[in-house]
């Protein structure tokens, strides 16, 4: 009878860490050799071997059984369909706004002083018709009400030549300089080159640093002035929340969204690419998971996910996210070079 109660003891504790096992399969990442249609080593090859070749296209291919994938720690996964609106691409920078908050600060004194002057003219007229105030002071509060009027004007017009009418009108303008300020928001004007003229008003814009990060930005209005390097058409836009944390001068990328019909691509992941030849590429995975064919892709739109793409991968293919750089130094170690 205790051998039975221990048998079974043991089945079971055989049985629960196969399941764990299976969970944890589930849960790893994909590796480039579970997606091999023969994961062992080819015949005739030692195993970890590797053979780098050129396919009819001029591409590198890199021939590696799955031993050598798992050993490398490669993993793949399908870059992700996505479509993209159509778009312009300019230059800009974040506009500071220090002289913003000037002006907003002179329009908010120019009102308090009108607010004041207006009420000591509602007081005179009341009681100079019941015959308590004589015309002359009368007429000096209309005269400093009406000066006073004129300041917030004045103010107003110069905010809407230098600024721009949307901004000029904005409902609690200091405080909304004061998100600038804080970085909170960030204030950006994008320039298209002359000649790229638009039909209708840009739906929003995707703002890029240098360093490649990007967020999408809100269609404010159109710049009041033209750019005297630039000469084209400009446009402002609001990133709000400033995820990219740009302060005032900084230069960015800004791809301006138009109405039209939207590009269809995928998304590779930014770990996927590799740069060399002066050029973007991915290693995509053959059908039998057994090579490499090093690809290139353009880089025109990076995308806060990864770099969206029309040619040269597809949706239903898996591109290398993890060990892409050790697979390029590879190649051209086995080319007799070093690496770039």
């Amino acid at each position: 009878m205790k051998r039975a109660i221990v048998l079974v003891i043991l089945i079971a504790a055989g049985f629960a860490g196969g399941v764990l096992w299976m969970k944890q399969r589930e849960a790893a990442p994909p590796t480039a050799a579970e997606h091999s249609a023969d994961a062992q080593t080819p015949a005739g090859k030692e195993a970890g071997s590797a053979q780098v070749s050129r396919d009819t296209n001029g591409n590198a291919v890199i021939a590696m059984n799955g031993k050598t994938q798992k050993d490398l720690g490669l993993q793949v996964k399908h870059p992700a369909a996505f479509q993209l609106s159509p778009e312009l691409k300019g230059y800009g920078k974040v506009l500071d706004p220090a002289g913003l908050a000037a002006l907003a600060t002179e329009l908010a004194a120019a009102q308090a002083t009108y607010s004041a002057s207006s009420n000591e003219l509602a007081r005179l007229q009341t009681l100079e018709g019941q015959g308590n105030a004589s015309a002359r002071a009368l007429q000096t509060a209309q005269a400093a009400a009406q000066r006073d009027r004129l300041a917030i004007q004045s103010v107003r017009e110069r905010l809407t030549l230098s600024w721009g009418k949307a901004v000029a009108d904005q409902q609690d303008l200091v405080a909304w300089v004061r998100a600038l300020i804080s970085l909170e928001v960030a204030l950006v004007r994008v320039d298209l080159p002359v000649g790229d003229a638009l039909k209708a008003q840009p739906t929003g814009a995707r703002i890029d640093t240098l360093s490649g990060q990007s967020a999408d930005a809100e269609f404010l209005e159109p710049a009041p002035s033209v750019d005297p390097q630039m000469q084209g058409r400009g446009f402002l836009f609001l990133l709000k929340p400033n995820s990219l944390r740009l302060t005032a001068g900084e230069a960015v990328v800004g791809h301006v969204k138009i109405p039209g019909e939207p590009q269809a691509g995928v998304i590779i992941p930014r770990d996927a690419v590799v740069r060399t030849e002066g050029a973007g590429w991915v290693y995509v995975l053959n059908s039998a998971g057994e090579a490499f064919t090093r690809v290139q892709v353009a880089l025109d739109h990076p995308l806060e996910a990864g770099w969206f793409v029309t040619k040269g991968v597809a949706a239903g293919e898996y591109v290398v996210v993890v060990g892409a750089q050790q697979l390029l130094s590879f190649e051209i170690k086995s080319a007799g070079g070093g690496e770039e």
